[in-house]
């Protein structure tokens, strides 16, 4: 495996040297497509968020300094990427918990959360409709998922993406509508940016 794919390789689970270059490089790299993401959420406080694939931390940041009075709760599935978060978050601990955690086994109170975020990250979930399920099932009444991505299943960049990493799969936008009604979401609103590929949907419990 060349080097580029071994590098590309780390979006998955980021770990060592090449994993941190990752971590930095997502953080910096993802900060406009992240802060399109977050300008789509309806005009409303959020409280309780969960963070899911929090990568090096960023999101969290830029989440907590939107919402003055939220808690939020972050969830990585690579123990580096926990760890960048929090040092990224070091000012942030009073407000938030870093975990390390599975989407598909999430071990997340029920009925908590009134926000739920995936940016640039279900790429890589196993079953993932049990996960929009499990999802679904912290949320609170009324509560909002919004997921965020780059690629979105129509170009020759998803399909360059899905050779070249292992386990990536990228979702058409009508897939990703059609398993959130299943999961049982009751409103499903599309996103997209200006001249771009970028997308978020925010779907509603």
């Amino acid at each position: 495996m060349g080097l580029i794919k071994k590098y590309m390789n780390q979006t998955r689970k980021p770990n060592g040297f090449l994993g941190k270059m990752m971590l930095k490089g997502m953080n910096m790299g993802h900060a406009k497509l992240s802060d399109f993401g977050i300008s789509t959420l309806p005009n409303r406080e959020f409280f309780n968020i969960a963070e899911l694939g929090c990568g090096g931390g960023r999101n969290i940041d830029a989440l907590l300094n939107k919402y003055s009075k939220a808690r939020i709760v972050g969830v990585d599935y690579s123990p580096l990427s926990v760890e960048k978060a929090k040092e990224f978050n070091k000012k942030n601990m009073s407000r938030c918990e870093i975990k390390q955690g599975d989407v598909s086994k999430l071990d997340l109170p029920k009925n908590k959360f009134d926000l739920v975020t995936a940016f640039e990250t279900i790429y890589f979930w196993p079953n993932i409709d049990k996960c929009f399920k499990n999802i679904f099932e912290i949320l609170n009444d009324n509560g909002y998922f919004l997921i965020v991505n780059e690629l979105e299943g129509e170009d020759k960049s998803s399909l360059k993406y899905e050779e070249m990493i292992e386990g990536l799969k990228v979702y058409k936008i009508v897939e990703l509508e059609c398993i959130l009604k299943d999961a049982g979401f009751s409103e499903v609103v599309v996103n997209k940016a200006q001249g771009k590929a970028w997308f978020s949907i925010v779907a509603k419990k």
